[in-house]
């Protein structure tokens, strides 16, 4: 039987959005608009994970970087305002953090566009497909519709996988300037996932470059053994590249070759008509 995400684990996907909302409204002009200890607050937060689900106070402070009595003020915080708990030793955060993250999904357009082209497309094609958008290292999960799972792990909104080895993640690197999309690659944890994974970063921009040409990226069970995806960008009314559309299905599905020739012409229609409505 699968691991469900943990608790730790579901908010931090969630936290995600909210870094995304502070980044895209850029209000802080000032630096007398910037609090401190709200993002204090928030750096303390992000040390929760599936790996890192029960924290100390010295955990927080060296994953921080903070002192420890900063660092033990903002957890006592989050225990008073009931968002972890503690037992004397070690905090866990609670079901009432999600808020902040159910929040800020809420609250993003994007998602509430490509839904129903997703949907659609799913029904139409008969595998999965899922929109995501570039975090740094990482692609986020914005939106998705499952047909059916061929991934070990599940996958949802707020869901966080490597760009580097995915179809979704070279579209995204691909639509930046070269340097650029180099610097994350060499900051990348560039750890095979499985026996196929690329690791060189010079043969890794080799392929962004070829999406960057042919303006589709393929995928060859990178990720995981038996699966294999494609991608497209996704484009605003603007021409600019903001998400990535992808499908993913069991490699003993469709050969390599075949795959765009398959898949393809669905997902650049789903392309052409987001393109259209998207502002």
């Amino acid at each position: 039987m699968r691991s469900q995400p943990s608790l730790a684990s579901k908010f931090v996907h969630m936290l995600t959005f909210v870094q995304l909302v502070f980044n895209s409204v850029r209000i802080m002009n000032k630096p007398t608009d910037h609090i401190a200890s709200l993002a204090k607050g928030l750096k303390v937060i992000e040390c929760f994970g599936a790996e890192a689900s029960r924290l100390s106070i010295s955990d927080v402070a060296d994953a921080t970087g903070l002192d420890r009595a900063t660092a033990r003020r903002c957890l006592l915080t989050l225990h008073h305002e009931e968002y972890a708990d503690y037992d004397g030793k070690f905090f866990t955060l609670t079901p009432r953090a999600l808020r902040l993250g159910l929040g800020a999904l809420a609250s993003l357009q994007l998602p509430q566009v490509v839904q129903p082209w997703l949907d659609q497309l799913t029904e139409q094609i008969g595998q999965s497909c899922s929109v995501s958008i570039l975090d740094g290292t990482e692609i986020v999960y914005l939106a998705r519709a499952a047909q059916k799972r061929v991934m070990s792990i599940g996958l949802s909104p707020g869901s966080r996988l490597p760009a580097h080895c995915t179809s979704m993640g070279r579209v995204l690197l691909a639509a930046l300037p070269e340097e650029e999309g180099r610097a994350i690659i060499e900051r990348s944890d560039l750890t095979p996932r499985t026996s196929l994974s690329l690791t060189d970063p010079d043969e890794i921009m080799i392929r962004i470059a070829e999406v960057r040409t042919q303006g589709h990226a393929v995928i060859d069970q990178e990720v995981e053994i038996g699966l294999r995806s494609l991608a497209v960008p996704i484009f605003n009314s603007r021409d600019r590249v903001v998400a990535a559309l992808n499908t993913g299905m069991a490699a003993a599905q469709a050969s390599i070759e075949d795959l765009a020739v398959s898949y393809l012409p669905a997902l650049l229609k789903v392309q052409a008509g987001v393109r259209r409505v998207l502002h």
